[in-house]
């Protein structure tokens, strides 16, 4: 195993002018956090006024997937060109992409060049985001790493929260182009509050080159594994062919790429530090953070539906529930950090209550109501809310100064695909197990899924019957998040870096 990376920055109490950098860096680094994370969910709401609008409703879905394929690909390549370039110059460029891709798609007068538009705005957004969490390791020493990386995935998950209610609220009041507008004032704020930071510069050596191979093969693997695992979630057994071809595809790019990167100076993805086992156990956390948080974000609204619990208001309480607690747990664990310098003891023992709340859920999901449900979902999500800054601060501490954009966008690489897969597998799973009990509960399911009848008009002893076998299914993948969870204990405690 190769010692860890050296790093030039001390750690210890807060400075003095704590509160003078707070507020010189964490605004600046908020607002494109903010935008690039509520841009995820933002659009949601606008779809079916786009549709209306524009037709070509079975091209809908394309306007999502474009934007989290562009993001998850630029993640990394922005991290990698920010370590040689200068982080703070990256992010301008980035937000010059995002606010390109803002107006494009506010002009876009068809759903396939929105699509288009919005593969456009999520290479900007992937690189906001990245560039965020390393810009918090350049100007913060390490042991403050952990209260800051707290406030920005609060700020992530508020936005996430945030954005399906300002889009309908756009979409209803001014019409759907203004869902994309008005990341054009906010982009502006966000260039005048960069200026603030310093400028630093990036650390290139002479020969570097880009790796364009290696972005051919990563674009190769990411590409093909995000659209198989799309292909997975729409409940359609006709499609497995085609994501499973896809899926070929991308594991054969992914030898290539990982032969690529054994081989060159200049990798675009950092190899060597995925060797070092504090590295790759954290960056397999956060592939297990986000299955198993997206997924639970994810179909919390159709358990709530098809299980009689709730509408529209209920759904919104409980997401607005998993906003506050993560956001809680997050800020708590960055204070824990910063006072005693701790790190994977917090995640290894609060993953371990994040899987028994799961398996409760398991075994309660015909019998909950909706505030045993609520108040399941608000201790999960407030256990869960310890792992990603804690994640961020292992590896970016352990990466040093040097390699702060890799190892934050490889970090942001782990958790898109993590909550792909998760809320692709949650789906398989859900779906499979009503099917294998009853092909009557799944045709039901399926009925909702698609807004039709579902069980309205079955008698009651019928309609209970198929509610418990659809419980039965949402039960089994409630247990398929609680080994995410496990999984993730069990790397926090095998990770060797225990404190900054």
């Amino acid at each position: 195993m190769q010692p860890p990376a050296q790093i030039d920055e001390s750690s210890g109490a807060f400075p003095a002018d704590t509160r003078r950098v707070f507020l010189r860096v964490f605004p600046s680094i908020m607002l494109p956090m903010f935008m690039a994370m509520g841009d995820q969910t933002i659009v949601a709401s606008a779809l079916p006024a786009i549709a209306a609008s524009l037709g070509e409703v079975e091209r809908i879905s394309w306007i999502v997937v474009a934007y989290l394929l562009a993001g998850t690909i630029a993640a990394p390549i922005y991290g990698y060109l920010g370590d040689s370039f200068g982080r703070r110059r990256l992010m301008f460029i980035a937000l010059a992409v995002y606010l390109l891709g803002s107006v494009l798609n506010a002009l876009a007068p068809s759903v396939t060049l929105i699509a288009c538009a919005r593969f456009v705005q999520g290479l900007g957004g992937g690189g906001m985001m990245s560039l965020a969490q390393a810009l918090i390791g350049e100007v913060v020493p390490p042991r403050q790493r952990g209260q800051y990386q707290g406030y920005l995935a609060t700020t992530a998950v508020m936005a996430a929260a945030f954005g399906p209610v300002a889009g309908a609220f756009l979409s209803e009041s001014f019409g759907w182009r203004a869902v994309f507008l008005v990341n054009v004032p906010t982009a502006l704020v966000a260039f005048l509050l960069l200026l603030r930071l310093p400028a630093r510069p990036g650390s290139r050596r002479a020969g570097w080159s880009f790796d364009t191979p290696g972005l051919v093969y990563f674009v190769g693997f990411i590409a093909p594994l995000l659209l198989s695992l799309e292909q997975l979630r729409r409940f359609d057994q006709a499609n497995l062919p085609l994501a499973g071809g896809l899926c070929a595809f991308g594991l054969v790019s992914l030898v290539l790429l990982i032969r690529r990167e054994n081989r060159t100076p200049t990798p675009l993805l950092p190899v060597s530090l995925m060797r070092q086992r504090a590295i790759w156990t954290a960056q397999a956390m956060a592939l297990c953070h986000g299955a198993a948080l997206v997924a639970m974000v994810a179909f919390t609204p159709l358990y709530l539906r098809v299980m009689g619990l709730g509408g529209a208001a209920e759904v919104g309480y409980a997401l607005l529930a998993v906003s506050a607690a993560v956001g809680l747990g997050s800020m708590a664990t960055g204070r824990v950090i910063t006072r005693t310098g701790l790190t994977m003891v917090l995640p290894s023992i609060a993953s371990v209550a994040t899987t028994g709340m799961f398996v409760y859920m398991a075994q309660r999901a015909a019998r909950m109501d909706y505030v045993e449900f609520q108040i399941c979902l608000a201790i999960t999500a407030f256990t869960m809310g310890s792992v990603m800054s804690v994640v961020q601060v292992t590896v970016q501490t352990v990466s040093g100064r040097r390699m702060l954009g890799a190892a934050a966008g490889s970090v942001q690489l782990s958790r898109s695909v993590g909550a792909s897969f998760g809320a692709a597998l949650f789906g398989a799973i859900l779906f499979a197990t009503i099917s294998a009990t009853d092909p009557a509960a799944a045709r039901a399911f399926v009925s909702i899924l698609q807004g039709g009848m579902g069980l309205a008009g079955m008698d009651e002893a019928r309609k209970a019957i198929l509610l418990g076998e659809i419980a039965g299914g949402f039960g089994a993948a409630f247990l398929l998040l609680a080994f995410f969870s496990l999984c993730g204990a069990a790397l926090a405690w095998i990770n060797p870096a225990r404190r900054v």
